[in-house]
């Protein structure tokens, strides 16, 4: 008896010290890296690969092909000109389809620029924000603040962890959302710059009302993914704002459901904007969905 008793309690040691060890190695790095894919500005868009991609200028890149559908979309208003003498069908008039390609052909070579001010301005709101937290409370406004909070309220030390404790249990759901945090985000850092290359496109497409509804959905994505970043430091901001206690088990929920709410805030600013989510099957499904409409 003594033997199994004493084999349960060395296996129950070591799943206990396996799991310390993997919290220990989230709590170290997952902070700065939720740091740095959250809280973007328009330097994400300053690096060279991307500029070769998107292109320096009207003859280079990305640039180069949506200017050339600008000689697409006259060749299809010439059919559809030509045919409305045949068919005596009412089509946009030629002054009007000329200036509104002009139009949106300058808006399609100046997208960059009006992407990174969007990006600029979101930040410069979202720096606001966390600066009158830090001013209100004293600390900065940032995960790793908000992680170096709760390692606080929930310890771990090698010589009293036990996975199968209250303590451990939350330290579990923190330590795993805490890495659905960095994924979620990590995709919405990747899906801002996807939108930043096809914001040429999305501008062209508004030359013709058969394809204006690509711009809206565009716009509607590109913005649902900016304002995820102001959501979340106004959370933050809140979080900050309370007061947890170590030994109240209620503070130690209250974390857990803070942690919730961030990793559901791309889904919550959806239901009130609309566009993408962060998650690769509702959000291709959220996509179709917009160009259906």
């Amino acid at each position: 008896m003594e033997e199994e008793v004493s084999i349960a309690s060395i296996i129950i040691d070591a799943i206990n010290t396996i799991f310390q060890t993997l919290f220990s190695s989230i709590d170290t790095n997952v902070a700065s890296i939720l740091d740095e894919v959250t809280f973007i500005d328009s330097s994400i868009l300053k690096t060279s690969y991307f500029s070769s991609i998107f292109g320096s200028s009207t003859t280079s890149g990305i640039l180069l092909v949506a200017n050339s559908l600008i000689l697409g979309f006259l060749l299809y208003y010439a059919v559809r000109l030509l045919l409305s003498h045949l068919l005596i069908t009412q089509v946009e008039r030629p002054t009007s389809f000329v200036f509104k390609l002009l139009f949106f052909g300058i808006c399609m070579n100046s997208c960059f620029f009006i992407c990174e001010r969007l990006l600029f301005f979101n930040h410069t709101i979202c720096s606001l924000i966390q600066s009158i937290g830090h001013d209100l409370f004293g600390e900065s406004i940032t995960f790793s603040n908000l992680f170096s909070r709760i390692n606080s309220m929930i310890v771990i030390e090698q010589t009293n962890f036990n996975i199968f404790s209250i303590d451990g249990i939350l330290k579990s759901f923190l330590s795993i959302s805490s890495m659905n945090l960095v994924f979620t985000y990590a995709i919405r850092f990747i899906l801002v710059k996807v939108f930043v290359l096809i914001a040429p496109f999305a501008f062209l497409s508004l030359c013709n009302n058969a394809t204006a509804s690509f711009f809206k959905a565009w716009i509607k994505c590109f913005l649902s993914l900016l304002l995820v970043q102001v959501f979340i430091a106004l959370v933050l901001v809140i979080l900050f704002s309370m007061d947890f206690h170590p030994d109240n088990i209620v503070s130690k929920f209250l974390i857990c459901g803070s942690i919730f709410a961030l990793l559901k805030a791309n889904d919550l600013v959806r239901q009130f904007l609309g566009g993408i989510s962060t998650d690769i099957r509702t959000g291709m499904q959220g996509m179709s969905n917009i160009l259906k409409s």
